[in-house]
């Protein structure tokens, strides 16, 4: 019999077998952090063939076919669905040691019931056998998400969306997963990007608030932040190439907002100030609301002008960023905690390099009553593998808490994607139980790191988040 992906899958020993299966296992999913679509969740959306499920906005799918020299056009491009389904199965059964083959194969067998593999000689077999299960009544976006045991998801959501299909969701009392909006109002702290006053110009309509100035701006922030609270968001996340901290007076910020306005070109200097001045405004009104700040950062972003020219953002075409100035980030927070602003704040950084050095700043400003206030989030976008969570919870155990660590975010646009939560949770445990096995936890104590277990599958996040659920 085949060892490949058995049940006890990355579990290499006796004690992470039981860890897994005894506690991490059966533990519910919540996603707070994530890009998939409330339409879709509204509309109850079925897909006619797993390329639509499964390739239709991955672009962790697309970066290996075009690494493995695939045409455009069956990536993105018109082929069929079934032609692009047949080429990712090509180049996915060569794809030795990319997390990818893990996902896929993960994903195959909790969706689709399908335990073999696959690859350019199964995938036709493969494509007739997953078409046929989505046509299966349970086979739905909203039977996905149950399939996946998932209590609530965060969508991500721009200041100017109406949230009418959150709206949508929480009136049909036939569907019991909560879904609420999460705060991303990246668009209005990019004040660099050419649509810029294009989407001041539509942040000024929806809110009722004609922005002629920075004041005015935050203001209308203000109002939408309020709809958003009172469509039950608690969740903000913001992406940034760094956490910059350049502070300017009142008077310079609104001389830099007029500048732009009127059509004139930012100096460097004069974005990371504005960038700087309205995190901060961020910072204060998510810290007044008990909501938790989200931080992204360390990715250099559309590297690639013609596709991205051709295709737009998010389309597999970013890249790590190395560059990355620590002390700004300490000054950035200390700003907010001397203030008494600092809110509950997770640190995502793209750079592998930086995990030591962002868990000694975080230690700096976390107190009581709070458990791990300021935290290091999870293995994020290109280290979300193996070695790159495995060295994440190192990281974190190493300078900090990990028991208090929030778990395993889903972050995809995908309703399959939710694997990864089993993929993270075989991975905690296997770290766990290799410390009891080296005599460097003690196999006594194996109950209280079950408990621990279950806190960072789920628990955690209940409780750092105050979402309205029960622990597990």
């Amino acid at each position: 019999m085949s060892n490949f992906m058995n049940k006890d899958f990355l579990l290499h020993n006796d004690f992470a077998k039981k860890l897994y299966h005894d506690y991490a296992e059966t533990m519910p999913v919540l996603d707070y952090h994530c890009h998939i679509s409330p339409k879709e969740i509204a509309e109850d959306r079925r897909f006619e063939n797993i390329t639509q499920v499964w390739l239709g906005g991955d672009h962790y799918k697309w970066r290996l076919m075009r690494a493995f020299g695939v045409d455009e056009k069956y990536i993105t491009g018109d082929s069929s669905d079934k032609e692009k389904f047949l080429m990712f199965s090509k180049c996915l059964g060569k794809a030795v040691g990319n997390p990818l083959y893990h996902w896929a194969h993960l994903e195959l067998r909790k969706y689709f019931d399908y335990d073999g593999i696959l690859n350019e000689k199964t995938a036709e077999a493969v494509w007739e056998h997953c078409n046929k299960k989505l046509a299966e009544a349970d086979m739905s976006v909203r039977g996905l998400i149950h399939k996946s045991n998932v209590t609530l998801i965060c969508t991500t959501d721009d200041p100017i969306d109406s949230l009418e299909w959150h709206d949508k969701i929480k009136e049909d009392t036939s569907f019991d997963v909560k879904v609420v909006p999460a705060w991303r109002p990246d668009k209005a702290k990019n004040i660099s990007k050419p649509d810029f006053k294009d989407y001041i110009d539509k942040l000024s309509e929806v809110s009722g608030i004609k922005i002629d100035s920075f004041k005015a701006l935050k203001d209308a922030l203000h109002n939408r932040l309020d709809f958003f609270a009172s469509k039950g968001c608690s969740v903000t996340d913001h992406a940034l190439e760094f956490v910059m901290y350049y502070p300017a007076s009142d008077d310079e910020i609104e001389a830099i907002f007029k500048k732009r306005m009127s059509g004139e070109t930012l100096t460097n200097e004069e974005d990371l100030k504005y960038q700087t001045a309205f995190m901060l405004f961020e910072g204060r009104e998510i810290a007044k609301r008990g909501w938790v700040m989200q931080l992204h950062f360390g990715c250099k972003r559309d590297n690639n002008t013609p596709m991205f020219e051709k295709l737009g953002p998010d389309t597999g075409y970013d890249a790590i960023d190395a560059y990355y100035p620590m002390a700004q980030l300490a000054d950035f927070l200390n700003a907010l905690h001397t203030e008494g602003n600092l809110p509950k704040t997770i640190l995502y950084s793209l750079n592998p390099n930086d995990l030591p050095i962002i868990n000694t700043i975080l230690n700096c400003f976390n107190q009581a009553p709070y458990v791990a206030k300021i935290q290091q989030g999870s293995a994020w976008w290109f280290n979300d593998t193996k070695t790159g969570m495995e060295d994440q919870l190192r990281a974190v155990a190493e300078s900090g808490n990990l028991s208090g660590f929030v778990g395993m975010l889903t972050d995809s646009r995908s309703f399959t994607s939710y694997t990864r939560h089993e993929y993270f949770r075989r991975i905690l445990c296997a770290y766990f139980g290799t410390l009891v096995e080296n005599g460097e936890y003690p196999e006594e104590d194996l109950d209280i790191l079950g408990g621990i277990v279950k806190d960072i599958c789920y628990n955690n996040a209940v409780n750092y988040f105050e979402f309205p659920l029960e622990t597990k």
